[in-house]
Formats: C-alpha cells, structure tokens, sequence
C-alpha cells in the first residue's frame, strides 16, 4: 500500500507531461526570400533579378508555387558554365515537405551543376520539389540568356498535381 501514493503521483505527473508535450517543429534550413506568388500554380518573370561582375552572372529565378509551398533558385553562371544553384525558397507549408526538400536540394543541384540544363534528374519521392525547382532554374537561365549545350530545357510553370497524388512518389517529369 505504500507504494499506491507514489506510483499515482509518477503517473499523473508523467500523464501532465504527455499532454503538455508540444513536438519540435521543423523549418526550412534555407534563406526565405519575402517575395512570393499568391496563385498556388503560376510562375512569373518578374521575380527573377539579374546580376552580373565580370564573366560571372548571377540570376534569381521566378518563384515557382505548389501546393506544398515556394521554391526558387538563384544560379551563378561563370564563363558560360553553371558553376553553383542555391535555394532561396523551398516548399514548406508542413513539416514533412521541409524533410523532403532538405533531402531532395543536394541532388537536384548535383544534377543541374552535371547536366549544365534544368532539364535535371526527378528525385524520387520529391517530384514537386523537382519539378518547381527545376522550373525556377529554367526560369533563372532563360532570364540570363543561357542554353544548355544539348538544347535541353525545362518547363516553367509549377506542377499541377495531375501528374500524379501525394508528394511525389511515382513517375518522373523530366528526362533523365
């Protein structure tokens, strides 16, 4: 019996920190630019800015939004060549479209910086993350006067969702 007081204290203080338990929200682990599109699937010149320093162009892509959140890239063109493709915004109006895009933003920049083109490989389990940040790309290149070597180009509008339910598991948008 004299255990009774102690095992109901443990179990109601350890109920009381269940119930205010409040779980570590993930954010993204880029920069988030201020500028955004309010149209869940459109993409616009006008959020692409320009920058040059001798033979090295930087450019800022169009905001490309899904129903998972924003993306957009900036490239660093130097002497004709991709040399570096950064995300400025990726996807992330829930916890798990952060997860994906963190993963997905490595080979995705792996893959335009190989290709030279935004006609890049879809990440599997991430083609809206793929899929806009590839758009945002296209859009940054075709802003800077770029044309991949093999002529290859990528759309520049954001995907609608017809192609396939969820975030992204399924076929590929691009070729690979």
């Amino acid at each position: 019996m004299r255990r009774a007081p102690i095992v109901l204290v443990a179990t109601v203080i350890g109920t009381t920190g269940v119930l205010l338990f409040k779980p570590h929200e993930l954010t993204p682990t880029v920069a988030s630019s201020s500028s955004s599109s309010s149209s869940p699937s459109s993409s616009t010149g006008q959020d692409a800015t320009v920058s040059k320093s001798g033979s090295t162009t930087t450019v800022t892509g169009a905001v490309i939004s899904t129903q998972f959140g924003d993306t957009q890239v900036q490239v660093t063109i130097k002497s004709g060549k991709i040399t570096d493709v950064k995300p400025l915004q990726i996807p992330s109006n829930e916890p798990q479209s952060v997860q994906i895009s963190n993963a997905a933003i490595p080979a995705l920049r792996q893959s335009a910086l190989a290709k030279q083109s935004a006609a890049i490989d879809v990440v599997s389990g991430a083609t809206y993350t793929s899929q806009s940040y590839a758009a945002s790309l296209q859009s940054a290149l075709d802003k800077a006067g770029f044309k991949a070597a093999d002529g290859s180009t990528a759309p520049t509008t954001a995907p609608t969702g017809a192609e396939e339910h969820g975030h992204g598991f399924g076929g590929g948008f691009f070729g690979g």
